[in-house]
């Protein structure tokens, strides 16, 4: 009976420190075997937010079996472009997936960079329509994500007319938030939370606000951080990479909180702890030191939000101190700061180098998906039939690493009084 009991305490116990994790991903948009696909223009072509998305789950979420392809290409519309029709290009650079989930952003270049055009816009709404159908004719439980019509940085350039090209956008914005009821999809708004990031540093500094849309159409780094930070936060994602909070006593040390990883062996001698940890997922491999990164949070991305890797240490006296992480500084904060927490994701740690392999296995694999969807353009060619179907393998092998990379690794923590000036 005792042996039973002492199972049971331990089941529970399992269980409880699961729960915030269970809570947290069953609220996310996205699922584990889930197989996305983001269709679009070249703002998709270019890709960024979509490598930002996969990045996030692959590092959040490091046990899921996950696919990701991009399936934007330059210049598209609702009636399609010059790599095919619209009819061809859900064929074969969607349908052909078998995806689960859809995003699509359409309408920078629908709405032709003019004025509004009531036969222009009919074009698009029709379109649309078909593009939507389509999809749920061909994939019945797809769960289908509507992204409005990106911006036009009407912001810190003169407008072309007076209305401004933006605004003509959200006209178009309008409808696809009504489709979106009406086909019972995710609605996601990028256009909003970019126009709010260009005003906002335009404000304090207009040179540095035209580098989130160098071009008015094609946003640069920064700006697809936005993008992908919008994004997210509609899909739910989880905040939490892991949160650990540690009591330190005369009495001895405790851990009162362990989410999303495992403390063991924590020990404590005088001022000196030191434990084991064994994250369940790794933080954004991303530095806050990064021009990029430091104009997307200005401009309201709020990355950092959905990247909080928390330690929290209560009972220390008043001091300074060390957190190593594998016998490496990587940060000196008061007892004050420790107790209110500290975000590790802010800091150059084991478990960021550990990410940064993740983010190249990502980027890699879209500049080889660009390559394979030129290809298939051409597939008439049996050379070019041949080469696309090798990088298609080459691209599943690559998703497969992109899982493996992700594994948990222990890592010894040491919290100690630090003597050194900062």
């Amino acid at each position: 009976m005792k042996t039973t009991a002492r199972a049971a305490l331990t089941t529970l116990a399992s269980l409880a420190f699961l729960a915030p994790r269970f809570a947290a991903a069953q609220e996310f948009a996205l699922r584990d075997g889930d197989r996305v696909v983001f269709y679009g223009d070249s703002i998709t072509e270019d890709g960024r937010y979509a490598q930002a998305i996969e990045t996030y789950v692959a590092t959040r979420f490091p046990e899921w079996t996950m696919a990701f392809h991009n399936s934007g290409v330059g210049g598209d519309k609702v009636s399609g472009g010059w790599a095919g029709n619209a009819e061809t290009r859900l064929e074969r650079d969607v349908i052909a997936w078998k995806p689960t989930v859809v995003t699509i952003m359409l309408g920078m270049n629908d709405a032709s960079y003019k004025a509004f055009d009531p036969a222009v816009f009919d074009a698009y709404t029709q379109g649309y329509r078909k593009i939507v159908a389509r999809l749920k004719e061909a994939l019945p439980d797809v769960r289908l994500t509507l992204i409005q019509p990106s911006t036009f940085d009407d912001v810190t350039r003169p407008v072309g007319f007076p209305e401004g090209y933006n605004a003509v956008l959200k006209r178009y914005a309008a409808f696809v938030q009504e489709l979106g009821r009406e086909a019972e999809a995710t609605v996601v708004d990028l256009n909003g939370p970019l126009v709010a990031g260009l005003e906002k540093v335009n404000k304090s500094n207009p040179a540095l606000a035209r580098q989130i849309i160098p071009d008015r159409v094609h946003p640069g780094a920064a700006g697809h951080l936005v993008m992908a930070g919008a994004l997210l936060r509609a899909w739910k994602a989880p905040a939490s990479v892991t949160r650990v909070e540690i009591e330190s006593s005369a009495a001895g040390s405790r851990v009162l909180r362990a989410d999303n990883t495992e403390v063991t062996r924590l020990s404590a001698k005088g001022p000196y702890l030191e434990w084991t940890q064994t994250d369940r997922a790794l933080p954004l491999p991303q530095s806050g030191k990064d021009a990029e990164v430091e104009l997307a949070e200005l401009a309201g991305a709020g990355i950092e939000g959905l990247n909080q890797q928390v330690l929290r240490i209560t009972g220390l006296a008043s001091g300074r101190y060390e957190v190593l992480i594998d016998a490496s500084v990587i940060g000196r904060y008061s007892e004050a700061e420790l107790l209110a927490g500290v975000n590790l994701a802010r800091e150059e740690t084991p478990m960021l180098r550990h990410a940064q392999p993740i983010a190249w296995n990502v980027g890699g694999r879209h500049e080889l998906e660009l390559v394979r969807r030129r290809l298939l353009v051409d597939a008439g060619d049996p050379k070019s039939a041949e080469a696309a179907a090798t990088l298609a393998v080459i691209d599943a092998r690559a998703q497969q690493e992109r899982q493996s990379l992700g594994r948990p690794t222990a890592r010894r923590y040491e919290v100690r009084r630090s003597f050194a000036f900062r």
